[in-house]
């Protein structure tokens, strides 16, 4: 890693494109001492995060970020320190890490600073270049903070920035870096790991996913909470315009024929219900899914589109699955749909592009039955309808908290 000297020459040739959200102070940054996982004044500094995030009204209208408030609390995080008792004694922060956020999810940003903090680490978080509100409110309360000087310490560990592509500016971060963390497309991991990293440093990357749905019809036909379970579902994937690695595409139905029937069409209603009142379609998206699903024709066999009142809601009827759904990917709310027979047949067709499997209406005893039976090379979560966007410290396979820190053996 640079020393602060070098710093300067560094941001003196690459800082005009720059913005700096919160404070620009790398000399500071760079020169602090790691610290160990779930440190007591990072902890604190979380909850007063939270708490400051809380005071701000327009978090009613995003949900996210409340979301994200309430995930910062003390007794949440307290609560996920139980799981990492075998490491925090040995283990503190590797130093400085740099995070590239993903441009089309305006909170990930900030769950990535959260285990960067909680592993020990000064972070340098590159935000994405649109101005999202929720970038804003979640900004203006570290902002505060840092005015206080009590959490003055942690606060100096958070630079957010935000500038367009550039090579040169990506290549400054990543110069001043210990672990680089790349939340982003393929095309877009495959181009930043081309610029070098401080020989012991190292990338964490979060590549494109793909996430899909399995109803279990014939507990389906009993629910009679139908709109919780649409709205769960709502939001896993319109609140994002399913853009989120884990927003389900392919829904796959279990059951009888009639109960499988019933469900679709009890969950379809629902959910379209809960659409038409909360989100509005833009027109290149319904052009989209006209795309794709020709796309989608010509290179699948006996597919059926499903029309409905309007462009909210696209079903595509599958007879068979292939071993490349995942190609056929797109966002709005477009939802191939399958009604599975024997779940054996997803062991050809899940590959490693595959990340959750969102549920209803299955035992964790059923599923964990089902993974060892299919052994798939894909699929590293399995939670409820509604939970797919729940930040966890274990992600995309990755044990965070680990790897984000260095090791102390003792012998």
């Amino acid at each position: 890693m640079l020393k602060s000297e070098d710093v300067v020459i560094l941001m003196n040739d690459n800082i005009n494109n720059i913005q700096f959200l919160n404070s620009s102070d790398y000399e500071s940054l760079i020169e602090l001492k790691p610290l160990p996982l779930f440190h007591d004044e990072i902890i604190e500094y979380l909850d007063n995060l939270s708490s400051e995030i809380k005071k701000d009204n327009k978090i009613r209208q995003y949900p996210d970020v409340a979301t994200f408030a309430f995930y910062c609390r003390k007794a949440n995080i307290m609560s996920l320190m139980k799981n990492f008792k075998h490491i925090q004694t040995i283990n503190i922060g590797r130093g400085v890490v740099f995070h590239i956020a993903p441009s089309n999810v305006p909170v990930n940003f900030a769950y990535s600073l959260i285990v960067g903090l909680l592993s020990g680490n000064s972070n340098i978080v590159r935000v994405p270049s649109k101005k999202f509100i929720q970038i804003e409110i979640i900004n203006n309360a570290i902002k505060r903070l840092y005015d206080k000087d009590v959490l003055r310490n942690i606060s100096k560990r958070i630079i957010l920035i935000r500038y367009e592509k550039s090579n040169s500016a990506t290549s400054m971060f990543s110069s001043l870096c210990d672990v680089r963390v790349i939340w982003g497309g393929d095309q877009t991991i495959r181009e930043i790991r081309k610029i070098q990293l401080p020989p012991r440093a190292y990338d964490i990357t979060f590549a494109d996913r793909y996430s899909f749905c399995i109803i279990n019809a014939n507990q389906f036909v009993k629910e009679t909470q139908h709109k919780k379970i649409a709205e769960g579902f709502y939001n896993d994937t319109y609140l994002f315009d399913q853009n989120a690695c884990t927003s389900p595409h392919l829904i796959l139905w279990k059951g009888s024929n009639n109960n499988v029937k019933k469900s679709k069409e009890k969950f379809w209603n629902a959910l379209y219900i809960m659409v038409k009142k909360n989100y509005s379609i833009q027109p290149i998206i319904s052009v989209d899914k006209l795309t794709n699903f020709y796309r989608q024709s010509i290179n699948m066999q006996d597919i059926k589109f499903n029309p409905g009142k309007d462009n909210l809601i696209w079903r595509i009827t599958l007879n068979s699955i292939s071993d490349n759904i995942e190609l056929y990917r797109c966002k709005g709310g477009y939802f191939p749909e399958y009604h599975i027979k024997d779940l054996k047949e997803l062991s050809t067709v899940i590959t490693k592009k595959f990340q959750t499997l969102s549920y209803y209406g299955f035992s964790k005893d059923e599923l964990k039955k089902i993974i060892f039976e299919l052994n798939p090379i894909g699929i590293d979560r399995i939670v409820p309808i509604g939970r797919t966007m729940d930040f966890s410290l274990v992600w995309d396979g990755y044990d965070l908290m680990s790897i984000l820190s260095r090791k102390i053996e003792l012998n």
